[in-house]
């Protein structure tokens, strides 16, 4: 997905770049799926380029160094190496810290600069995170840091203390129309719309609900939230549209689409049901952070998000 929006970062980091000292140490902060990473990659190979130079792409570039969770097992490192997708590890390992490390005593290859880039900060291991600072205080010449994290507040204090912050907004809805349309040009009408509602302003996390095919389930969860449940008819929609085992990401990302309809309908209600989209939030993030570990039925899972979206509807039973 090409990049889209950010002109505030671009013009911070472009007016950095234009200093005399520009700071060796950025964190990209904002939540996930605004672009991040995809910035970080651009900053970087504007950063490393030299007049007169050609340059490789950033994926390639021996300037250029991408740390990120490795495939979990070898199976998943052929997927990767086959261009398909994959399962990674949870964490960024210190080992993979001192490779970089390593290769960072020796100077740039195509010019004066180098970029490393950590996507994300937040996945670091303990000892990875101490390996990283030893940099941080005192870093190679020419050697700039992009820290990518999505919760800056479970960095350490003293990671954010030697960085320069770049924060990231959510983008406009006619950026993220744009944006949806040149990534993904087949979505047209409700599902073009589903995507932009459940991306809040996160391109890469629209893309994604648009890849997993939720705009039906999409649909149904507001009507939930609108209508509520008594028969139970909408509950049995709701899981015919996420087929008849849904494998356990798919699950996650139908909690995730739960809790954002929930925040969409924040705006519009009233204050006693705001009390209960408040509850039932609380009640789909305790699920959602069961779920990676929970051997949940899936039919059974969705049952009980069906009936927390239903439990915020002015209905009979909850009026105020």
């Amino acid at each position: 997905m090409r990049l889209i929006g950010h002109d505030e970062a671009w013009r911070v980091w472009r007016a950095a770049r234009a200093g005399q000292r520009m700071h060796h140490g950025w964190i990209l902060a904002g939540r996930e799926g605004l672009g991040k990473a995809s910035f970080a990659r651009a900053a970087a190979a504007e950063l490393v380029a030299e007049p007169g130079v050609s340059q490789p792409a950033p994926e390639v570039h021996p300037d250029i160094h991408v740390l990120e969770p490795l495939p979990s097992n070898e199976d998943e490192a052929k997927k990767r190496d086959e261009g398909k997708a994959y399962t990674r590890k949870r964490n960024i390992s210190v080992d993979q810290i001192r490779g970089v490390q390593r290769r960072l005593v020796t100077r740039p290859t195509l010019g004066a600069r180098r970029a490393v880039i950590i996507d994300a900060a937040d996945d670091l291991e303990k000892g990875a995170v101490n390996a990283l600072l030893k940099s941080l205080e005192e870093p190679p010449a020419g050697t700039f840091f992009l820290l990518v994290t999505h919760q800056i507040g479970r960095l350490l204090p003293t990671v954010r203390s030697r960085c320069t912050v770049l924060r990231f907004h959510p983008l406009e809805p006619e950026e993220m129309a744009r944006a949806l349309r040149e990534a993904a040009p087949e979505l047209s009408g409700g599902a073009l719309e589903a995507a932009i509602a459940a991306g809040s302003g996160a391109p890469g996390t629209a893309l994604a609900f648009a890849e997993m095919d939720l705009g039906g389930a999409w649909q149904i969860m507001a009507r939930l939230v609108a209508e509520g449940d008594l028969d139970l008819a909408l509950r049995g929609e709701l899981s015919t549209s996420l087929g008849m085992r849904p494998d356990r990401e798919r699950l996650l990302a139908a909690i995730e689409v739960a809790r954002r309809v929930l925040v969409a309908a924040m705006a519009r209600s009233d204050d006693a049901a705001r009390l209960r989209i408040v509850e039932a939030h609380a009640a789909l993030a305790t699920l959602a952070g069961q779920a990676p570990t929970y051997n949940f039925e899936p039919a059974l899972l969705l049952l009980e998000i069906g009936g927390l979206l239903a439990s915020v509807a002015r209905t009979r039973e909850n009026a105020a």
